[in-house]
């Protein structure tokens, strides 16, 4: 079957609003940063290269955290070009809004140890990517796992026994009415020793409002971007 090359940016959005998918021009691919990848796809499937492994990628569409989105490609082909400057080998990491799996394969092709996370019904597509892409692959065996973005994560998720190296989320923040209890989990799980690395497309207003807050909760730095596209670095304010 022939393969396409699958826009890095708006495709989706614009497929979803019936809006018209085009190429980007050779101007715009060479002006592409290195941490933005190209991607093919094939009819029911889409193959991403990272960490010198094909992985092939099943979304659905009976959920959003069953889509491929932007900032998930930004912050692997981050992960993949800065192992140095982010080690994950052998680091405990957390997924929040894992999605289609895609972030927690790459982190735990790096080397790192991952509990992807998101609702239970996105869980069935995310474990048969993660599985599929990883078995026989990674020292450490990733985990799947229910989490649910709210305040009682203590009774669930206390933090004497759930410790992380690493949190990451990429495009958790959309047009939602969770972004309280987002912050909140972030908060929970960023503790002193845990650096968050958040990967965001601007699209809404309320996304703006949740960066200021964001820089609020935690010491933050941005570690790339592009346009709308950021990946952001933090730390918990002790």
């Amino acid at each position: 079957m022939e393969e396409i090359m699958v826009l890095k940016d708006d495709e989706k959005e614009k497929a979803a609003s019936g809006g018209d998918i085009t190429g980007q021009t050779p101007v715009e691919q060479d002006r592409a940063p290195a941490w933005v990848p190209n991607v093919y796809c094939s009819l029911g499937k889409d193959i991403y290269h990272y960490a010198g492994q094909d992985i092939v990628i099943y979304e659905s569409i009976d959920s959003f955290g069953a889509v491929m989105w932007p900032a998930a490609l930004a912050l692997c082909s981050f992960l993949d070009n800065n192992r140095q400057r982010v080690n994950l080998q052998g680091k405990e990491v957390l997924e929040l809004g894992a999605g289609t799996g895609l972030v927690t394969i790459v982190a735990s092709l790096l080397g790192a140890s991952v509990t992807a996370t998101d609702l239970p019904e996105v869980l069935s597509n995310l474990r048969a990517n993660v599985m599929r892409n990883t078995r026989g692959r990674c020292r450490h065996t990733p985990q799947v796992a229910v989490l649910s973005w709210g305040y009682d994560l203590e009774r669930s998720y206390p933090t004497s026994v759930y410790h992380y190296d690493y949190v990451l989320a990429a495009d958790v923040v959309y047009h939602h009415d969770f972004l309280d209890e987002l912050l909140v989990t972030m908060k929970h799980f960023c503790t002193p020793g845990t650096t968050l690395i958040w990967a965001n497309k601007v699209r809404f207003e309320t996304d703006l409002t949740f960066t200021e807050n964001f820089k609020k909760a935690f010491h933050t730095s941005v570690l790339a971007e592009d346009g709308e596209m950021k990946i952001f670095m933090a730390t918990c304010r002790e």
